[in-house]
């Protein structure tokens, strides 16, 4: 049954996600003399990790009994007490780990602090599974930054406008429904200046399900039009990335309480990779970039994405001047492109959607 359990958990941990920022995702079945008595996830950022509530639901029948834990417990004080220091004064009798923490603050001690006060732990438990479940996390451990996800929609020839910039729409109902999904399911949602001056987007989520993402501005030189319904609708939930340098602009943001961030720019612009930096410190843990060509091809060149979804409708447009879901300046060599994974083909009204990402995520 250990099997079944920590598949248990697992799901569990699932629960979580769009809402744990750069914590991991985290799940815990509570089991004793053959009877699950507790059950935990990490909901959200900032709150009771999976172990503990467990405990909670399980109360005095917790002595004794054995843990299941997608991820090792933490042992350090952080926004909440360790979850080693929980599980010992509870008297859980064993612990099933399914994988060890990167988060250096833990990273073994979890494991080896419950041993030394007679805790009985286990390692390794689907621990391939949990690490894909968990890459997210484990991107934003080794990176030091948000996990990136580019979202285009186009059409089979991978053109996301016609030659005169009509896009809306593309692709079908049934597609756009997933996408706002998407969002609810990722911290932030970044787009270029572009995106915002063709198509005065509001980037919320009408899922119905998640939460609206943060909305982050590439605008180096101060072009958007501060009636702009991303500045009008949620305007605490935007976020403006502009050029250090720009301080005039900063001002204004100033004065009609806009937050920004100032990043050092090149002749290739933003600089990417320090804005990222910048997002995580912020505790973005996740991004969707849905900014257009020029901003895909600009990640994408700089090798800072991690996954792809792609909806893909079943048209024909054509034109050497029509929009591509990935320009910019591109990659010179195919030895320099990497070759992705796909994980889901999926169908969605008349489109499919292709769901992948880079190969070294599996090897995290």
């Amino acid at each position: 049954m250990d099997l079944e359990y920590m598949k248990l958990a697992m799901e569990w941990a699932e629960k979580g996600r769009g809402f744990t920022k750069t914590n991991p995702l985290v799940g815990a079945i509570l089991v004793k003399e053959g009877e699950i008595v507790g059950r935990g996830y990490h909901r959200a950022f900032g709150e009771d990790h999976a172990e503990v509530m467990a405990l909670k639901e399980a109360g005095e029948k917790a002595k004794g009994a054995t843990i299941y834990v997608t991820l090792e417990p933490c042992c350090h004080y952080g926004k909440t007490p360790p979850c080693t220091e929980a599980l010992i004064k509870a008297g859980v009798a064993k612990v099933v780990i399914g994988m060890l923490d990167v988060d250096v603050r833990v990273a073994g001690r979890g494991a080896e602090i419950l041993r030394s006060h007679g805790v009985v732990v286990e390692v390794g438990l689907l621990e391939e599974k949990l690490r894909f479940q968990n890459r997210m996390f484990l991107v934003q451990q080794r990176e030091k930054r948000p996990y990136v996800v580019l979202k285009f929609a186009s059409s089979l020839d991978g053109k996301i406008a016609t030659k005169t910039g009509e896009s809306q729409w593309i692709t079908s109902e049934e597609s756009r429904l997933d996408g706002h999904g998407l969002r609810g399911m990722l911290d932030g949602i970044l787009v270029g200046t572009e995106t915002v001056l063709q198509d005065n987007p509001t980037l919320n989520n009408r899922s119905g399900s998640g939460k609206n993402p943060i909305k982050i501005l590439l605008d180096r030189r101060g072009k958007i039009p501060l009636d702009a319904l991303v500045f009008t609708k949620e305007k605490e939930k935007t976020l403006v990335v502009t050029d250090r340098e720009n301080l005039s602009y900063q001002r204004v943001l100033e004065e009609k309480n806009i937050s920004y961030i100032g990043v050092s720019s090149g002749k290739e612009g933003l600089n990417l990779r320090e804005m990222l930096e910048k997002l995580y410190e912020k505790n973005v843990g996740s991004l969707l970039i849905e900014g257009g060509g020029t901003v895909h091809g600009s990640f994408v060149s700089e090798n800072l994405f991690d996954e792809v979804y792609a909806y893909i409708a079943p048209k024909l447009i054509g034109g050497e001047g029509a929009k591509s879901a990935v320009s910019g300046r591109g990659l010179a060599r195919l030895s320099q492109v990497e070759d992705l994974e796909i994980y889901e083909i999926k169908n969605l009204g008349s489109d499919i959607r292709i769901h992948g990402g880079r190969k070294c995520l599996r090897e995290l």
